[in-house]
């Protein structure tokens, strides 16, 4: 029963009357007797890519025929179909809230016996198995890529200068104290589009917070008043570095602005690299991580998983799983995976000799070491708009209000969920 009233929980999070355009390929379709698995990915900035591996594919494959739909909105018309029980054999999502969601309405299949899972880096399949409400027995996604954020700079303006990466946050303070004095803009931040308040929020969260605050919380063990507390002081800080009238600028301006060398430095993920690069292709751009804490050692890359592929509990119960696993093994190839990577300056959730883009030199030791924390906002609902309430808060600058109205809101958001885990507790004796 719970899983049928999450079912319609999914429906009340779309869209209401969003016009479905993907028609279904799962079931026993086939194409001259051919299985057809149907992978639905969310990434519509790596459109060019899949395009490539799905012909790839159907080139090398006489038995299987793959068919990589890419949508607009592509989370919200995935729900639509799960509710008409139209459902994928594979998913391209993210690590975020919603695949909690669909794990918990038994959407997902366990893969627990799919050998690529062997090759996939610790770090991310503990993110993901972070990400559950309660913990739910086997493993239900495949880590493709992640992305980083931290902080982003001009790598040729910081030489000339001779400015030093700093690994504090007093050292941090003094950086931009420097490049202030020198008549240049530290940080460019285009916080009109809300989302971009999340980049160095949830940059300096993990070092500031504990990575499973999110989790305590449901468990009563905890408030965010005490644990945000830090975190909502030093964003605050540093936005007095960055451009007049940051709330007046969107991400496009920002990394336009980045690109054209109008600040030293732009606090958001390897993601906005691409975009960048669109304006001024021959910039030189490093990063590292964002450095919230006082101790050197005690810093954490922000890194979650980007891109994972989810088989569906469907396609398995149409006996697609040995043509579902095929397909990750393709995916999976590792000039496949470096193909994605040089696309999209992504970082590969694989073990392997991968060549990372260089815009991520300052911190492929922390991936290499496993040091890497997720989000914070992929515990978020969506339904709270954490993003626009840090905007405000932001514009307000009342750090007791923000946090009072971020515990009240979780509370009225998460109740079920908070309900879930306090049954859960109880019933395994957990205190």
């Amino acid at each position: 029963m719970r899983k049928r009233e999450k079912m319609i929980s999914l429906l009340l999070a779309c869209t209401m009357c969003v016009p479905v355009f993907l028609t279904g390929c799962s079931g026993s379709d086939n194409a001259d007797g051919k299985t057809v698995i149907e992978l639905v990915q969310y990434k519509q900035e790596a459109v060019d890519v899949f395009e490539q591996l799905e012909e790839e594919f159907n080139r090398t494959h006489d038995d299987i025929l793959l068919k990589i739909d890419s949508p607009n909105d592509a989370t919200t018309i995935m729900k639509t179909r799960f509710i008409r029980e139209d459902y994928p054999d594979i998913l391209g999502i993210g690590g975020d809230i919603n695949y909690s969601y669909f794990i918990d309405a038994g959407i997902l299949a366990d893969v627990s016996d799919y050998s690529g899972m062997a090759d996939i880096n610790q770090g991310y399949k503990d993110i993901l198995e972070g990400l559950e409400f309660v913990p739910t027995e086997g493993i239900y996604g495949v880590p493709y890529v992640a992305n980083a954020a931290g902080i982003l700079y001009n790598r040729e303006m910081f030489k000339e200068h001779g400015w030093e990466i700093p690994t504090t946050w007093e050292e941090l303070v003094t950086l931009c104290d420097t490049i202030q004095a020198e008549g240049i803009l530290p940080f460019y931040f285009g916080f009109k589009d809300t989302w971009t308040c999340l980049a160095p929020w949830n940059s300096l969260a993990v070092d500031l917070a504990p990575a499973d605050v999110c989790q305590q919380v449901n468990a009563g063990k905890t408030v965010f008043a005490s644990e945000y507390r830090e975190v909502a002081e030093k964003i605050q800080a540093l936005v007095t570095y960055g451009e007049d009238g940051p709330f007046a600028y969107g991400y496009n301006d920002a990394c336009t602005a980045f690109a054209n060398g109008e600040s030293a430095m732009f606090a958001i993920g390897s993601y906005a690299v691409p975009q960048i690069k669109s304006v001024n292709p021959d910039m030189d751009i490093d990063s590292f991580v964002t450095p919230g804490s006082s101790d050197p050692n005690g810093q954490i890359l922000n890194s979650g998983v980007d891109l994972q592929f989810c088989v569906t509990s469907a396609c398995m119960d149409e006996g697609k799983k040995e043509a579902a696993y095929e397909v990750l093994n393709f995916l999976l190839a590792d000039e496949n995976v470096q193909m994605y990577l040089d696309d999209q300056s992504a970082v590969p959730c694989k073990s392997g000799d991968f060549s990372l883009a260089s815009n991520l030199d300052g911190m492929k030791q922390y991936i290499v070491d496993g040091k890497i924390a997720d989000y914070q906002d992929h515990y978020y609902p969506s339904e709270m708009a954490v993003d626009a309430q840090i905007q405000t808060f932001l514009i307000n600058q009342d750090v007791d209000a923000f946090l009072a109205k971020f515990d009240t809101d979780w509370t009225r958001y998460n109740r079920d969920i908070i309900q879930m885990v306090a049954d859960y507790n109880k019933a395994n004796g957990i205190q």
